[in-house]
């Protein structure tokens, strides 16, 4: 899952990803977002920290708090590249950081680090 609510990122993040094989669901924002999660049950959640509404880490503070969820993957991004940036994300469960504009690579590098094998196989 890619949440940013710019749709550029959005747009490029899904175009990245599908190459590779992943299967990927796109939200606006917070609410967005948080309504799609428990019918995609996404694997590895990429969420943008500045969002109109519910912000990033409202967001993954509110991901991490579902027992379903706690597990799931939320990496953050963010055109700051600053260490209280990170250690706020941290604070409120993050699983990693990633800064804006993102590479194909760097992107399929987080979710290879992130994604179950069994899932990488099916999906390449």
């Amino acid at each position: 899952m890619v949440i940013d609510d710019s749709n550029t990122i959005r747009r490029s993040a899904e175009i990245f990803l599908v190459q590779a094989g992943c299967e990927v669901v796109l939200a606006e924002d917070g609410f967005d977002a948080l309504a799609k999660i428990a019918d995609h049950q996404p694997s590895v959640i990429f969420c943008d920290i500045m969002m109109p509404r519910l912000d990033g880490y409202q967001t993954c503070s509110l991901i991490k708090k579902n027992a379903r969820f706690k597990s799931t993957p939320v990496i953050m991004l963010s055109s700051k590249d600053g260490l209280f940036d990170r250690a706020r994300g941290r604070m409120v469960g993050s699983d990693q950081y990633l800064t804006k504009p993102f590479t194909k690579d760097s992107l399929l590098q987080t979710v290879a680090t992130f994604a179950l094998p069994a899932e990488t196989e099916s999906n390449q």
